[in-house]
């Protein structure tokens, strides 16, 4: 039986769709399909350059999906560069005007994004308009570019329907740390909306294998994980702690949907060693990683080793870091790492563990996300990496030994309009200490925290909230030195972290000490932190940051 459906898996890709029709522009995979690394687009001759049709499409459970179509007719390709590459990404928002928020209807009992965000008038530097559900922009999350205008400014940039293509053209900084970073869009309001719809991509800075030259010659895959609406289950449903996931997901495309919970299907050859990319897109889900082997799919316990080679676009720098079994990644989220398939004849499933995201979060049980087969009859990799390189290892170093100028304290925290009536619109704020809450507006006069170029902060991020939160902020990296005020060996830099929930009772507030690296000269100018569970930051878990330049010394 085992080998009659891997024949199957082999021979027939089960209905892979990512082609863009005239009837449909944003096609899925059939349920329980083969996956499929996704198409690449590579860079040439120092520049890589892009189009974009931003889609809309309702499928048949009555859910907006979202996509990005290239000009090939693929959707959301891997945006593959180099350090030094200029890219130019023409974005044309082909989303019909007055489109509607289907995904998120005052979802998760948070307030309607239709009722607070719908119709904002924005006045910026990068443009002025009205934000509304047919608004778009993009985010590169994770790379140091400047937050200015046609670059990486997400604040007051607004694609309008049936605008021109809109340019954005930057160069990949030379020090660029390689690895896997993503594009996203970021119009406040309607964040949460379009991932949830898929609009997502991964994007991956070459080199990887100068870093980690164990990487080098192997066989290569992209996962991007995401979610979606599961339907009728919008609201509260899901909510609380119970085998009921909040959300559908997806592993490239490929949907697991509950209640049948059908996993996707991976093949590799049998004891060999891959290095595996993985993005959580995901606009509000947690996915704690394993790979499982096991006698039968009916008993798979065993996990397998997995050899950390980078988090959030940051390479170890040396061998990969040994002993890990999982990989937490909240919303946002990268892992880099390399994994010895199973054995021929073994049974191995890739899951994601229960993760306890408190009283007041979503539920996220443990599911089965793809049964993976190790089999000789397995095609060959869509890509391998690149063998070892005769140049000299960039060298990659933390933040510990550096020090702060001054220390910040933020913190997550959460209202709700009746606090009687658990079911009542909640407003989500990060709000320096000192100040009070406030939730993010767009047309903000003063940035909520300033900095000097050049200069390294520790900042504490506590959460007050009974529901898990996850930091991100934009265009630079931090070093995580303490959790719960305990030092931390976590030698990786980060963009984005998970903070564990407050049980509502607890002296102490869960927290995490970041060292924050102010010290690229690219990063000048105003952008955002957030939580980057995007159902909260568009309902106010939002701040604006200025790095000023440095001051000139008379």
């Amino acid at each position: 039986m085992r080998r009659h459906l891997i024949a199957f898996l082999i021979l027939v890709p089960t209905g892979i769709a990512h082609s863009a029709t005239a009837t449909d522009p944003c096609p899925r995979p059939h349920i329980g399909g083969v996956v499929i690394q996704p198409p690449d687009l590579y860079s040439s001759n120092g520049a890589l350059t892009v189009e974009f049709s931003f889609q809309t499409f309702t499928d048949s459970y009555g859910r907006r999906r979202y996509c990005y179509i290239a000009s090939d007719g693929s959707q959301a390709p891997t945006l593959r560069v180099k350090a030094g590459d200029e890219l130019v990404l023409k974005l044309r928002n082909d989303v019909p005007a007055g489109s509607t928020v289907a995904n998120v209807p005052g979802a998760s009992g948070g307030r309607s994004i239709e009722h607070t965000i719908h119709g904002m008038e924005v006045h910026g530097p990068c443009g002025r308009g009205k934000i509304t559900a047919s608004t778009t922009n993009l985010h590169f999350h994770g790379l140091s570019v400047a937050p200015i205008c046609h670059q990486d400014e997400v604040i007051s940039t607004l694609i309008q329907p049936s605008e021109s293509s809109f340019e954005y053209r930057f160069k990949i900084p030379l020090d660029q740390a390689p690895g896997l970073y993503w594009y996203h869009p970021h119009p406040h309001g309607f964040s949460e909306a379009q991932v949830l719809g898929g609009a997502s991509g991964a994007l991956i800075v070459q080199g990887m294998e100068r870093a980690n030259p164990k990487a080098a010659g192997l066989p290569e895959r992209v996962i991007v994980l995401r979610d979606q609406i599961i339907p009728g289950m919008a609201g509260e449903a899901g909510e609380t702690g119970g085998p009921e996931p909040s959300k559908d997901i997806s592993i490239n495309f490929v949907a697991v949907l509950y209640p049948e919970n059908r996993p996707a299907a991976m093949v590799a050859k049998p004891n060999q060693r891959e290095f595996w990319r993985i993005l959580n897109a995901a606009a509000d889900t947690y996915f704690d990683l394993q790979i499982r082997t096991g006698p039968s799919l009916q008993n798979v316990r065993d996990p397998l080793p997995l050899e950390l080679v980078g988090m959030d676009g940051d390479p170890v720098g040396g061998d990969p870091i040994p002993g890990r079994t999982d990989v937490l990644l909240p919303p946002g989220a990268r892992a880099e790492l390399i994994a010895t398939m199973p054995a021929e004849g073994v049974f191995a499933q890739v899951v994601t563990l229960p993760y306890d995201t408190g009283t007041g979060g979503e539920s996220t049980p443990y599911r089965v996300i793809a049964n993976l087969f190790s089999t000789r009859q397995a095609p060959a990799p869509a890509s391998r990496m690149p063998e070892t390189l005769s140049e000299r290892p960039r060298r990659f170093t933390g933040l510990i030994d550096s020090a702060p100028v001054r220390e910040r304290k933020l913190y997550f925290s959460e209202k709700r309009d009746n606090p009687s009536d658990p079911k009542s619109p909640l407003t989500y704020f990060i709000t320096v200490d000192g100040n009070l809450p406030k939730a993010f507006d767009t047309n903000f006069t003063r940035p909520d925290v300033t900095v000097q170029q050049g200069t390294l902060e520790d900042w504490v991020i506590e959460n007050r909230a009974v529901e898990a939160h996850a930091f991100h902020i934009h265009q630079i990296h931090f070093q995580v030195l303490e959790r719960d005020g305990r030092t931390v060996n976590e030698p990786l830099l980060r963009d984005t972290i998970d903070l564990p929930y407050w049980d509502g009772k607890s002296p102490r507030y869960p927290s995490v000490r970041l060292r924050m690296d102010f010290r690229d000269p690219h990063i000048i100018g105003t952008f955002l932190y957030h939580c980057h569970i995007l159902e909260h930051e568009d309902g106010g878990m939002m701040g604006s940051i200025r790095v000023e330049p440095p001051r000139i010394k008379k």
